[in-house]
């Protein structure tokens, strides 16, 4: 049996490094799914009318680089959030939670921890100006020329809060996040490397565990993200706070309310997580060799 790696006691700025790389590279791959899943949350048509639709209706107006609006919020954010992630992660695991390879929990709660620091710090203010920027796009009158414009704008409108806002569902939602994947997925890498005999950082392994952990995670907390989304678009202000939002979906909508967008988003982070987790792991074979 091939050797089965360990990173216990790896350097986090490793970490923070390999997580940028990767996070540049994903969403420049995923964004798309991004895009049709923020756009059925935000809108009830689009969620009745289904998934095809919804990318026929884009494709037909807008083309094919329709399918990227907003997507220098997330490349100019996803390169630190994902170095944040996985530096934090490292970190917690390191100093905190040291017993993570033999102790479920602690892995499931240094995920957690490195969600709860990406979302503060890199998270909140990349999704609620990622979700206007949809948004704003099917006004009569959109207002925003692209990123930094929209910065702008948002800032003298609303002030900082126009910019963080719906961070408490954020955290709720990487927290779940994080929690669910980084412990399914050294559950499942450890099941599978174990049952075919090879490293657990081979290429298959890594993949299938990150897909895996990526829909774990989907089916744990698309409400979250539903009610996130929500408190992030143009109509953010007829709720108040993020209970009062989920509360009007399920009175008006039901549990199919806080469902929606499901498939598009069980699309985009199966293959994301899958992406990030093995190009994380090939990145940072390339780091120790070179340091």
């Amino acid at each position: 049996m091939a050797p089965i790696s360990s990173d216990k006691n790896a350097n986090p700025i490793k970490s923070i490094i390999s997580g940028g790389i990767t996070g540049g590279i994903e969403i420049s791959i995923t964004y798309p799914t991004e895009y049709v899943k923020t756009q059925m949350q935000l809108y009830k048509e689009f969620s009745q009318k289904g998934l095809a639709y919804t990318v026929k209706d884009t494709y037909n107006k807008y083309g094919i680089t329709g399918f990227y609006r907003g997507l220098p919020v997330l490349l100019f954010f996803s390169v630190p959030k994902t170095g944040v992630r996985f530096g934090a992660n490292q970190a917690l695991k390191n100093n905190i939670f040291t017993d993570f390879k033999t102790n479920k929990l602690s892995n499931f709660l240094a995920g957690v921890g490195a969600g709860i620091t990406e979302a503060i710090f890199v998270v909140t203010p990349q999704e609620t100006l990622k979700t206007k920027l949809i948004h704003d796009r099917f006004q009569p009158n959109p207002q925003y020329k692209g990123l930094f414009d929209g910065i702008q704008k948002i800032y003298a409108a609303q002030g900082f809060n126009g910019i963080y806002r719906g961070v408490v569902p954020t955290i709720l939602r990487q927290g779940s996040n994080q929690g669910v994947r980084f412990f399914v997925y050294e559950e499942a890498r450890t099941f599978l490397s174990k049952s075919f005999g090879v490293a657990n950082t081979h290429t298959g392994v890594t993949f299938i565990s990150g897909a895996i952990a990526g829909a774990a995670s989907v089916f744990a907390n698309t409400p979250v993200d539903v009610v996130k989304t929500q408190m992030q678009g143009l109509n953010a202000n007829k709720y108040n706070g993020a209970l009062d939002c989920m509360t009007q979906i399920w009175k008006t909508e039901g549990i199919r309310g806080l469902y929606k967008g499901t498939v598009p988003r069980l699309g985009r982070v199966v293959l994301d997580v899958a992406l990030t987790f093995t190009l994380y792991e090939k990145i940072s074979g390339v780091l120790n060799k070179v340091f």
